[in-house]
């Protein structure tokens, strides 16, 4: 473990429930903030990929991390979503978040741009003097195009600001050598739901988790009882879920997730566009999944 534990478990990516004109439904965000922390969760992302960020206002993502900060009253640690594929705009975002009392900032490799490695370094640096607070570097290459290499990581581990990864390139062989070169540096979450145990196992210390939106005790258990020791009975718990993971995935993230929350009650099934909701085929697999876990939908 190195720098700041901003948080050991899982932490939730969270939705961000919508009305039906497509307004942010603060009312329905409360609850599931609550319940998420009444779960046992051990921490949230607010305004991340699965939170629909992208498609926010400047002053609905400021709104929803002011307002999750407060919610959540300290009780458990909230990670804002504040990276940009534009570094100015994302550095003030980052600035916001520290001022408003969020614990720790979650920021993206800037999508679309296509930057390299040099340049990931020199952004980072960047983020690191507008913030505060912790930053958790998120490499989600199948979403953004670009992909950190363990060498860069190495190089982001100097920056003591620069505390943590949340690692969904699916490259174990990767992660591991990252994992090499960064130890008592930056500690690694997995940013892929299906491989929490697996990065667990060599070294990682837990999950910014999609699953956790629905099942926040179960994956939180998964992970607790990893760190217990019970290496078989957290693989039993990852492979009991492998198949309601696929049916959050088998549509964009978070069209999948939006639909399990809203048949959970906690908000409407709506996703703003270019999004859209899931088909009638893939949505009664997702339910058809989620009533194997033991889900009342």
């Amino acid at each position: 473990m190195s720098k700041d534990i901003i948080f050991e478990g899982i932490a939730t990516a969270l939705v961000t429930p919508m009305k039906a004109n497509f307004d942010i439904d603060f009312e329905g965000l409360g609850k599931l903030i609550d319940w998420q922390i009444e779960e046992g969760i051990n921490g949230i992302v607010i305004c991340g990929t699965t939170g629909e960020a992208s498609t926010m206002t400047e002053a609905e993502h400021k709104e929803c991390i002011r307002f999750a900060v407060e919610r959540a009253a300290g009780r458990i640690p909230v990670i804002a979503g504040t990276g940009s594929n534009n570094t100015a705009h994302g550095q003030e975002m980052t600035e916001y978040a520290s001022q408003v009392g969020a614990d720790a900032c979650l920021v993206v490799t800037p999508y679309y741009n296509k930057v390299t490695q040099d340049g990931l370094v020199t952004m980072y640096n960047a983020y690191a003097e507008a913030s505060t607070v912790p930053i958790i570097v998120y490499n989600v290459p199948g979403r953004t195009g670009v992909n950190i290499l363990p060498e860069t990581y190495q190089r982001l581990a100097e920056n003591d600001k620069l505390v943590a990864i949340k690692e969904a390139n699916n490259n174990i062989a990767s992660i591991t050598d990252t994992l090499s070169r960064v130890e008592g540096k930056m500690n690694m979450y997995s940013g892929n739901d299906d491989q929490i145990v697996p990065i667990m196992s060599v070294g990682g210390i837990g999950c910014i988790s999609v699953l956790s939106n629905i099942l926040p005790k179960e994956t939180v258990a998964m992970a607790d009882r990893f760190r217990a020791g019970d290496i078989k009975g957290a693989a039993e718990l990852q492979l009991k879920y492998r198949p309601l993971v696929g049916s959050l995935f088998c549509e964009v993230n978070p069209i999948p997730a939006k639909a399990a929350v809203s048949a959970l009650g906690f908000c409407e099934n709506v996703v703003r566009a270019p999004l859209y909701p899931m088909s009638e085929k893939n949505y009664q697999r997702l339910i058809n999944d989620m009533r194997a876990v033991g889900l009342n939908v």
